[in-house]
């Protein structure tokens, strides 16, 4: 059976491994359903594979490699399948990525896998996904793009062009999603806070289109399902979108916004764009207009330059904030990156760092934690609790897991109200309500009444080039 431009058999298999970030997972599944439109069937575990398309990572040192890796032992297991190579490893080395084994292509711009996987008999591309396979919620890929140029980062060299995804493409997606069950949307993107900029771009301001536009037009989408956003800066959570989510109760009160640093000497080598006293206000700003919100964050350890004062005063930031959840990456210097010619630290000390980071972070989430108990949560549930027979665990509205009685069958993928009563080690417990706690609706449980301080069809991965 060829492969190259004729028509495909039922008996063409594909295979589509994903490294890497929300907006990898999203292109990758709308990837495996344009595979599947086009006679192509996902193989089996212990089956031969005609075409693996492998989406890649760069973001860090590790990424390449895990790459790399990845790539040759899909040759090893499956030496007749041709691999198709796409991701920011692939745009950021496409030299190198088309000498690993078994590669036959070569995608470094998404934008031109509509015409690379022609070759492989790919004629029909669909408008979005209808489904999220592996995940009890889907990413919604909105945006692509990064102008930023932090010093440590190569992502802007391997995504610079800023593309917003039409809202209208967005919310038929969304309903389709909907439809088929999903109950929670993550909507995500390279940088989604900078959704809109370039469908506003010469536009009268009456005709611009931000995320917060999006927020409303997606509450018009009917259906029973929850909105969360992925990764801000903090300057985004402005006005205008906080008040959106005020109007929009699908809207859950999580915000991951990114610190990177407590030290403001740090974010000054880093080139963020921000103090650290303006990320505490706007902390500070969004609980007071929604109740008991729920922030998340990362933190890089280690960043060359960074001194023992410079880390406690990330400690301290991250006790100040009360995050729920951070994510904590050890300094990863990038080829091509201002921040990579500087003097690395201690292997010893970045990892005494990132232990003493990481209990505080264990601190500040069981201090989170204890502020829910007795409030409701909104929990989507997504598998058994194997630390509690009889239990099932989700991740509730203000982004924490928790832990509840029953039976996975049943409430797979279902949003569960619950009393949060106590904390677990590794969840707060939860006990499923008959009634509502309060006299509000569920989904508005959050909110209180307080006033804010001043396409191409292959437009999901073509965004990257402007091609939407």
């Amino acid at each position: 059976m060829s492969l190259n431009g004729e028509a495909l058999h039922s008996t063409a298999t594909c295979r589509v491994v994903t490294l890497g970030c929300k907006v990898n997972q999203y292109e990758s599944q709308y990837v495996k359903e344009t595979l599947q439109a086009n006679g192509y069937r996902e193989a089996a575990a212990d089956e031969p594979v005609d075409l693996c398309l492998v989406n890649t990572c760069t973001v860090t040192m590790e990424g390449d490699a895990k790459s790399r890796q990845l790539i040759r032992r899909l040759h090893q297991q499956h030496p007749s399948a041709r691999i198709v190579v796409m991701g920011c490893y692939a745009a950021r080395d496409p030299a190198a990525t088309a000498k690993l084994p078994g590669v036959v292509r070569v995608v470094p711009d998404k934008a031109d896998l509509p015409a690379a996987l022609r070759d492989f008999g790919v004629r029909h591309w669909p408008r979005g996904i209808r489904r999220f396979d592996g995940h009890q919620r889907a990413f919604v890929k909105v945006q692509d793009g990064c102008l930023l140029h932090c010093s440590y980062c190569i992502i802007p060299q391997v995504r610079p062009t800023l593309t917003s995804r039409d809202p209208e493409e967005v919310a038929d997606e969304v309903a389709a999603l909907v439809a088929g069950g999903v109950r929670e949307i993550v909507l995500t993107g390279v940088h989604l806070g900078h959704y809109g900029i370039d469908l506003s771009r010469g536009r009268p301001k009456a005709q611009w289109r931000r995320l917060w536009h999006l927020l409303d037009r997606l509450g018009q989408v009917p259906g029973e399902f929850r909105i969360r956003l992925s990764s801000l800066e903090a300057a985004e959570a402005r006005d205008d979108l906080v008040a959106a989510i005020c109007r929009q109760p699908r809207v859950v009160p999580h915000f991951h916004l990114c610190l990177q640093s407590g030290s403001d000497r740090v974010l000054a080598l880093m080139r963020r764009r921000y103090t650290v006293r303006g990320f505490l206000q706007r902390c500070e700003r969004l609980r007071r207009t929604l109740e008991c919100p729920a922030f998340t964050t990362d933190v890089i350890v280690g960043f060359p330059g960074e001194s023992e004062a410079d880390f406690e005063a990330t400690l301290r930031v991250v006790r100040d904030v009360g995050f729920a959840k951070v994510h904590v990456f050890s300094y990863s210097p990038r080829p091509g990156t201002p921040a990579a010619a500087g003097e690395l630290l201690p292997p010893a000390v970045v990892a005494d760092r990132r232990r003493r980071l990481l209990e505080a972070e264990a601190e500040a989430a069981r201090g989170f934690r204890a502020a829910l108990l007795g409030r409701r949560l909104d929990v989507l549930v997504e598998g058994t609790d194997p630390r509690c027979p009889g239990h099932v665990l989700g991740t509730s509205c203000r982004a924490v897991p928790v832990s509840l009685r029953g039976l996975a069958p049943a409430l797979l993928g279902q949003i569960v109200p619950v009393r949060a009563i106590s904390q677990a080690d590794h969840a707060v417990l939860g006990e499923p309500l008959v009634e509502p706690l309060v006299a509000v609706p569920p989904a508005a449980a959050h909110r209180i009444a307080l006033p804010l301080m001043h396409q191409d069809v292959a437009a999901p991965l073509a965004m990257a080039a402007g091609n939407s």
